[in-house]
């Protein structure tokens, strides 16, 4: 899709995927990507739930998902986190639920709802998630490794059996070319010149829609023998989101606010990692206006600071994380 113009590692390529195959009658030459994938024993990423509340939540046709649409954004500048940031804010004209990229497949809105990024006939029907465009043979090897994974994941999950789209229009793992060509309400045809570009550049040879197929295929088999569970009984790998803080030392000194008991102390920036610890103000004796003293500084990238302070002046005193909007810095 253009914009202003997702249990385990992959064990091995099925014979289909690594020698000559044929699909529908169309015969289709081993691709360099998946080999590299294989060989290099790449494994896909875990899928990162960070769904956001903003989005609309309607209903599928059918109640739920009947396939996967695959997208890429076509913009060669963009990372994943602009990406989100950039849907999140122009969502009325256009969502997809996932993003992927080389080391990360991030869940923003909810598979059980409809997105809409392919046009009306394919956002009644089919998950739907963007490709980052990246920028190394390695890279693009990763990124078609978690796109694979998720696109089975989600096949997986809903019931669905693995079905290319792309000869009949009937299928269950559709390219956005597959959607303009046989369901319409767009004219996108990614992320087949994406997909070739980079074969070209990195493996030799144009890598295609029909080769990613095969390794959803493979990835939809190995769900059914790695977790000993059938089709649709998947036991979900998903993890928690943490929110990314860049760090800044300080040396410097603030007051407790007049509305510090509206927030909490914590041991690392809250959500920036699993198991954070959060303490009473009851602990430090704390009161309006006193002092504390700041070494370092967290920004969140929505732009938000926290601060780590410690209550006296000795650099062996017990150090916490609070959230800005607790301290004086006006002094």
């Amino acid at each position: 899709m253009k914009k202003q113009t997702i249990l385990t590692a992959i064990c091995s390529l099925s014979l289909a995927a690594i020698g000559l195959f044929s699909v529908n009658s169309v015969t289709t030459h081993a691709s360099s990507v998946n080999t590299y994938i294989a060989s290099n024993n790449i494994n896909h990423t875990s899928i990162t739930s960070a769904i956001w509340s903003g989005f609309p939540k309607n209903k599928y046709r059918n109640s739920k998902p009947e396939g996967v649409v695959v997208h890429e954004t076509a913009n060669p500048n963009s990372t994943i986190y602009n990406e989100i940031a950039y849907m999140k804010k122009n969502y009325s004209n256009a969502f997809v639920h996932t993003f992927v990229d080389a080391s990360r497949i991030i869940n923003i809105a909810n598979t059980n709802y409809l997105a809409w990024g392919a046009g009306y006939p394919a956002n009644a029907r089919f998950v739907q998630f963007e490709q980052v465009r990246v920028h190394s043979k390695s890279a693009f090897a990763h990124e078609i490794a978690n796109a694979a994974y998720y696109t089975a994941y989600i096949l997986d999950k809903y019931g669905l059996t693995p079905n290319d789209a792309a000869y009949d229009g009937k299928g269950t793992v559709w390219s956005h070319g597959a959607v303009s060509k046989y369901l319409g309400g767009t004219n996108h045809t990614d992320p087949k010149d994406y997909y070739a570009s980079m074969g070209k550049k990195y493996f030799g040879a144009s890598y295609t829609f029909a080769q990613f197929y095969q390794l959803v295929k493979t990835n939809y088999d190995n769900l059914a023998t790695s977790d000993g569970s059938a089709h649709g009984a998947i036991t979900s790998n998903v993890k928690k989101s943490y929110d990314n803080v860049s760090y800044a030392k300080a040396d410097s000194q603030a007051l407790l606010g007049d509305n510090y008991k509206s927030y909490r102390l914590y041991n690392h920036v809250k959500n920036s990692r699993a198991n954070v610890k959060k303490y009473s103000w009851s602990s430090v004796s704390a009161k309006v206006g006193k002092k504390v003293y700041i070494d370092d500084i967290g920004t969140k990238d929505n732009g938000h600071d926290w601060y780590r302070i410690r209550f006296t002046n000795s650099d062996n005193a017990k150090k916490y994380w609070v959230y800005e909007g607790a301290l004086d810095l006006e002094q």
